[in-house]
């Protein structure tokens, strides 16, 4: 099956910034078996398909295709960790990272780690499971479906219904794309739609990163948290601990994933959007700001506008895209941004998951840094505990646990 645009965009970009993802799943102890827990996952990805390809990207003027492939045992790796507490293996995940997958060998592997000490929510030495995922393969929802299919839920995968208009089409589809922008312009003067987010000063967390970087977690059942919703109360927090931490700085904003409305046409279904941190304000003002720009964006996001520029840019000719993806010079600098760090928030759905045996009690998730970002936040559900997870450059965060005290301390205080 040929990958859509934006997949295809996504692959080729990963060459010049690593964008594989990292879901990690926790579990209450370690299984008797080890060996039948892995068969008992092997099975579970060879019952689904969307599990069993690799990209063929073998001709360079048509856009790479989804071929079926079947895992291998190399795709699922046991690591054996000397000092067995959650630090150390939370380190061990950061430096995953250095092995970026190639997706036309494999898409996913499953990396495990037992014994694990200390792990959130465990009642005794755990097991850390982690699935590293090529970010064309699946955004964050998808993603989060494909890794509950390895750890037994039964359940589809969030369905893609390919566009099947070729480069024939753009011309009428960029004049389409751009009476639609026009209109949204005449809709954001007329106050119909919300005027697009501000862009912000770079801070020192949009600094270059540089290793080694640091991966840290802070776990709350969800009743505990403060906001009207988890990713509104996580983003206010994250306002005041990073005005804190970078000395008092009142101008912030965050980056935050958004689901595209519509039919699904890609893996990655889903684009940034802006929303300012408002770290002056009370934290009930904050979260009520927050809150109304997220709204705000999908507002925007929902203009047909949108939905004609996803289209146009599906018939982009192949050559021409894997051109334009090649130009992105990753060295170029910006005295403003889009967000001063990014928050990603999924909620991975019910505690229903088990490896070996075991229930799973968490699940985490650490967005990867860019040129431009040194510093970003997953904020992660399962069943009744979320994941609020910190991932740093040294150059970003000098003291990552000073800052981690510091959120951690604002999300225990909010109301």
């Amino acid at each position: 099956m040929r990958m859509a645009a934006a997949d295809a965009q996504s692959f080729w970009m990963s060459a010049k910034i690593p964008n594989d993802a990292f879901l990690l799943y926790g579990f209450d102890g370690v299984p008797a078996d080890l060996e039948q827990a892995l068969a008992v996952v092997r099975r579970n990805v060879t019952a689904c398909p969307e599990l069993l390809v690799r990209i063929d990207d073998s001709n360079a003027w048509r856009y790479p295709c989804w071929v079926p492939y079947d895992a291998t045992a190399d795709w699922f790796v046991v690591h054996e960790l000397d000092d067995t507490s959650w630090s150390r293996c939370l380190e061990a995940i950061g430096a995953l990272a250095d092995d970026q997958l190639d997706a036309t060998v494999r898409p996913w592997r499953l990396h495990v780690f037992a014994g694990v000490e200390g792990a959130p929510g465990a009642t005794r030495p755990g097991t850390v499971a982690v699935v590293q995922m090529s970010h064309a393969l699946a955004d964050g929802r998808r993603s989060a479906a494909l890794a509950a299919r390895m750890f037994g839920r039964d359940e589809p995968v969030p369905e893609v219904f390919p566009r099947r208009l070729g480069a024939w089409a753009l011309p009428y589809l960029a004049l389409r794309a751009g009476a639609a922008h026009r209109q949204l312009m005449r809709d954001t003067e007329s106050g119909v739609v919300a005027a697009p987010a501000d862009s912000w000063p770079a801070q020192q967390t949009n600094d270059r990163p540089e290793p080694p970087y640091a991966l840290r977690t802070v776990v709350r059942r969800r009743a505990e948290l403060p906001g009207p919703t988890v990713t509104v109360g996580v983003l206010a927090a994250i306002g005041e601990a990073l005005s804190a931490e970078l000395g008092g700085v009142t101008a912030l904003g965050a980056e935050v994933p958004m689901a595209k409305p519509g039919v699904r046409h890609a893996n990655n279904h889903f684009g940034n959007v802006g929303v300012a941190l408002h770290p002056r304000l009370p934290f009930h003002e904050r979260a009520v700001r927050i809150e109304a720009e997220l709204a705000a964006r999908r507002q925007r996001f929902e203009h047909s506008a949108v939905v004609a520029a996803d289209a146009a840019t599906a018939a982009v000719p192949p050559r021409l895209l894997r051109w334009g993806t090649a130009q992105f010079d990753v060295h170029a600098r910006s005295a403003t941004v889009a967000g001063n760090t990014v928050v990603s928030s999924v909620n991975r759905g019910p505690a229903d998951l088990t490896f070996g045996g075991c229930p799973v009690v968490m699940t985490a998730g650490f967005p990867a840094l860019s040129p431009m970002m040194g510093l970003t936040h997953g904020v992660h559900g399962i069943g009744d505990s979320v994941t609020i997870s910190v991932h740093a450059s040294p150059s970003a965060l000098p003291d990552v646990d000073s800052y981690v005290e510091r959120l951690s301390a604002v999300l225990d205080a909010g109301d």
